[in-house]
């Protein structure tokens, strides 16, 4: 069985924006932003992997790299064989991309003609796209909300249309960034069944998951991604690469506390008695 996402020596640089000084002064260079270095990763049909890592580890763009929303400096993307950078038509259609953000859907009017939209753009029209929608709003608990306006919805309701439309063409390949961030318990576990239960187990779909939460990651993936500075700094069996994952977040609280007592030092704690021998 050919893996349905393979990806070699991934990197990405950006060059930042440039303030009112840097382009008053644009004979100097800016320096690049390295996002990506040296990325490989191979997930096989029917594995669910957690996508972890502290703020700025790369996780976002390694996403948006595979959905080929962002074209990468270097390296090789493949998604169910077909290579997305030189074909990303194809490979697109390989692809389902949940985004943590509503900013696309068209406010006013209905759930069910945003999604509609959204099968149109994906090859999907008439009674097809109609039995679609009625299918991912069922799986996702909006069967109720399907003529209420986007504008209408709470903010979870709006993140469950925005898993919707990723499931909308039944894509071999699906990605999650942050999916359940803006969910009350009840439903975030309601979509981690969907996905863990019917993409993977039962639809052998290929899943990379993106989150902060270990507490899912730990419950949901077959296999943990840990990623740092823009590399994988490890991956396996959660149980088996916990004390890592606590080591990164830890060190990435560490350090913000150390800049919030640089600001605030009455916030640091008393210190204790001294004790003598």
């Amino acid at each position: 069985m050919s893996a349905a996402v393979e990806i070699q020596g991934l990197h990405k640089s950006f060059r930042p924006r440039r303030s009112l000084r840097q382009w008053l002064q644009f004979w100097k260079g800016r320096p690049e932003v390295e996002a990506l270095r040296g990325v490989d990763l191979v997930v096989q049909p029917g594995e669910l992997v957690a996508l972890l890592g502290p703020n700025g580890a790369g996780k976002t763009t390694l996403l948006k790299v595979l959905a080929t929303l962002v074209t990468p400096s270097a390296g090789t993307v493949r998604v169910g064989g077909v290579d997305a950078i030189k074909d990303p038509d194809r490979a697109r259609a390989q692809l389902g991309y949940v985004l943590a953000e509503e900013r696309s859907f068209f406010w006013r009017i209905s759930v069910r003609e945003n999604l509609r939209f959204f099968a149109a753009l994906q090859g999907l029209y008439g009674a097809e796209a109609a039995r679609r929608v009625d299918e991912v709003a069922a799986l996702l608990g909006l069967g109720d909300h399907l003529g209420r306006d986007f504008q209408d919805l709470s903010v979870g309701q709006r993140q469950r249309v925005a898993i919707a439309r990723g499931l909308l063409p039944d894509p071999p390949v699906v990605l999650f960034d942050e999916a359940t961030r803006s969910l009350d318990p009840g439903r975030a576990e309601r979509v981690r069944r969907v996905i863990r239960e019917l993409l993977v187990q039962r639809g052998k779909k290929a899943v990379i998951f993106a989150t902060h939460d270990l507490a899912e990651a730990r419950a949901l993936a077959d296999r943990v991604v840990v990623m740092a500075e823009g590399r994988i700094a490890c991956q396996g069996l959660y149980a088996e690469i916990e004390p890592e994952i606590r080591r990164l977040f830890s060190a990435e609280a560490a350090a913000e506390d150390q800049a919030l007592l640089r600001l605030f030092p009455d916030l640091a704690p008393a210190p204790g008695p001294e004790v003598r021998p």
